[in-house]
């Protein structure tokens, strides 16, 4: 019987602080669209796009201390939830507010990449449609997550 051989990378020292059990981190991003979101645009540049970034197709190894590359099914990291019309009432906003206030209470599955997208086709003040980004601390900073979410969006003509 062989071994598959699987590549890891060692997590850095602020990565290994934040994976830790009782420190899970995540960073929310929210951005407004000014349509409708089709999830199978989304998913279809996600199934493009995720395996150019190491930390988007890798999980932590068992005992936290290795990113392991790992195959990732985009659809099990997109969601776009059936929205009832009458949840949402008139105010989309605070729809939106408490769906997020909902998802930090949800910790993210551990034995997949540690990272979802939300899609909320809800009418804002400000927006038609709403995507939500939630990804572990161990993956990214902030301005990191910014400069990869601005790669991955970028169309060349």
């Amino acid at each position: 019987m062989t071994m598959e051989h699987v590549e890891e990378e060692p997590l850095s020292p602020l990565a290994r602080v934040f994976q830790s059990p009782r420190i899970d981190t995540c960073i929310i991003t929210m951005i407004g669209f000014k349509t409708k979101i089709n999830p199978d645009v989304i998913l279809d540049d996600l199934r493009h796009n995720v395996s150019k970034h190491p930390r988007f197709c890798s999980k932590l190894s068992d005992n936290g201390a290795r990113w392991m590359k790992t195959k990732v099914n985009v659809d099990d990291h997109v969601v776009a939830p059936e929205i009832d019309p009458q949840e949402v009432n008139e105010d989309g906003q605070k729809f939106v507010d408490d769906y997020v206030s909902r998802l930090t209470m949800i910790p993210l599955d551990r034995s997949r990449p540690l990272w979802d997208i939300h899609i909320l086709n809800v009418k804002t003040s400000e927006a038609e449609a709403v995507g939500v980004m939630r990804c572990h601390h161990a993956l990214a900073d902030g301005m990191s997550l910014m400069s990869l979410l601005v790669a991955c969006t970028r169309k060349s003509s």
